[in-house]
Parts: C-alpha cells; sequence; structure tokens
C-alpha cells in the first residue's frame, strides 16, 4: 500500500527555508509517504541530498526545469 503525498511549495524561498519545509513536512509524514517540493533556491540540491543521506529517506527524483528544482522524497522512518 503506497502512502501519502505531501506537496511542499518552497518556491522564492531563500536557504535554509526550503529545507526547513521540508523537516516540518517529513515530522508530519508517515513511513512510506512521498514528500514532493518545488524550490527555486539552487541551495536547495545539495541541501536535499544531505539531508536525505543524514535521514535514511530515499531520494526517488531530482530534476530541474525552468529554474524550478522538484524533488521528491520517499520517507523512511
Amino acid at each position: 500500500m503506497s502512502g501519502n503525498v505531501i506537496k511542499v511549495d518552497a518556491r522564492n524561498m531563500a536557504c535554509p527555508g526550503p529545507i526547513t519545509k521540508v523537516v516540518r513536512a517529513y515530522r508530519k509524514a508517515n513511513n512510506g509517504d512521498i514528500i514532493e517540493v518545488l524550490a527555486t533556491d539552487p541551495g536547495f540540491k545539495p541541501d536535499i541530498e544531505a539531508w536525505v543521506k543524514r535521514t535514511g529517506c530515499e531520494l526517488v527524483e531530482l530534476s530541474e526545469e525552468g529554474g524550478v528544482i522538484k524533488a521528491v522524497i520517499k520517507v523512511v522512518k
């Protein structure tokens, strides 16, 4: 059974705003949920990569189109 999809819009936020919003979503999420993040801060890419390594979550997708970075994270708790 798949989890819920939690959408996080962190566009036009400067660091550390986007990662802070991800952490808030993660705290509310259950194991197996998907967090889908949109951000425009270029620093978000290395931040989210470091964060998933630290938490053990799975980075399903990390892409950029038109200046918008999309990260899809599977929650592992």
